[in-house]
């Protein structure tokens, strides 16, 4: 895999898991040539919307890949991303903000399905496929 990794945003992860045809998934896609990171931000938005029956194979599948905790060097990062994005009045979701700041704290791009968010965020590398 040539060291290449990419941050998965929840949306990425949604959209696996309610296609039926899993191989059209993004993800199914981008996990044959890249080390996969979520971060807890997006176990927390699955574990908080799911419904209980399918609590299990979700905390199996997070314990499959690999988290990226948010930290105080995230929120530190966090702090300057909505400051600059409320400076231009662009403000996104504090979750998306988070998660940019988790992706820009560990040197990795991210991969999303909501390009109109995340490309609002100076410092973050997207992954576009």
């Amino acid at each position: 895999m040539e060291n290449r990794r990419v941050l998965v945003d929840t949306s990425v992860l949604i959209d696996f898991f309610r296609k039926k045809n899993k191989k059209k998934s993004l993800l199914y896609k981008i996990q044959k040539t890249h080390y996969i990171y979520a971060s807890t931000i997006s176990e927390f938005e699955f574990l908080s919307g799911v419904k209980s029956e399918h609590v299990t194979s979700l905390k199996h599948f997070f314990s499959k890949i690999s988290l990226l905790s948010f930290d105080s060097k995230a929120a530190k990062i966090a702090s300057t991303i909505y400051k600059d994005l409320k400076s231009k009045n662009q403000i996104i979701e504090f979750r998306d903000i988070f998660i940019a700041a988790s992706a820009i704290e560990n040197d990795l791009p991210i991969l999303t399905l909501n390009l109109g968010h995340f490309k609002r965020v100076n410092e973050l590398k997207i992954l576009e496929i």
